[in-house]
């Protein structure tokens, strides 16, 4: 198990696990704190996080903003693969493509799910985000190019 997932995993244990763990991954990296984000599931090949719907990442239609979509499926992406690989490989994202399905009007849960076949090796792996509303309906999509060589 590596670093992520045991951090994870003791959290997970304690009362508000999630949100200390949620906390502790926007007090690494400042950005993804705008979004406020709740981890809901992390383990190898899967990773599902939420975030609500408020003022603060709205746009002029009072929708979720595009970015805030593309912050937490970034932050979903990464921490997925950041549980999934060896302690031995690193990844950056490359680029990312994006759809807007439907309006975001609700609270949103983006979920990632890869099958890695050969975590060792160096190579460029595209990621599928999904972007679902309240209903489960998808109403964004993001495919992220990542990166992933040896640390």
């Amino acid at each position: 198990m590596n670093r992520l997932l045991k951090i994870y995993t003791q959290c997970r244990k304690l009362p508000l696990g999630n949100r200390i763990f949620s906390w502790m991954v926007c007090f690494k990296a400042p950005y993804f704190k705008t979004i406020r984000p709740l981890f809901r599931e992390l383990k190898p090949g899967y990773c599902e996080i939420t975030m609500k719907n408020r003022r603060a990442v709205q746009n002029h239609i009072r929708s979720v903003h595009a970015i805030a979509m593309c912050n937490i499926s970034e932050l979903t992406a990464g921490s997925m693969l950041e549980a999934t690989l060896p302690g031995s490989m690193r990844w950056i994202p490359k680029g990312m493509a994006v759809e807007y399905l439907k309006i975001a009007k609700t609270d949103l849960n983006a979920t990632c799910e890869i099958s890695l076949d050969n975590p060792d090796s160096p190579q460029e792996l595209p990621m599928t985000v999904h972007v679902t509303d309240a209903k489960g309906i998808e109403v964004f999509r993001a495919v992220i190019t990542m990166y992933i060589s040896k640390k």
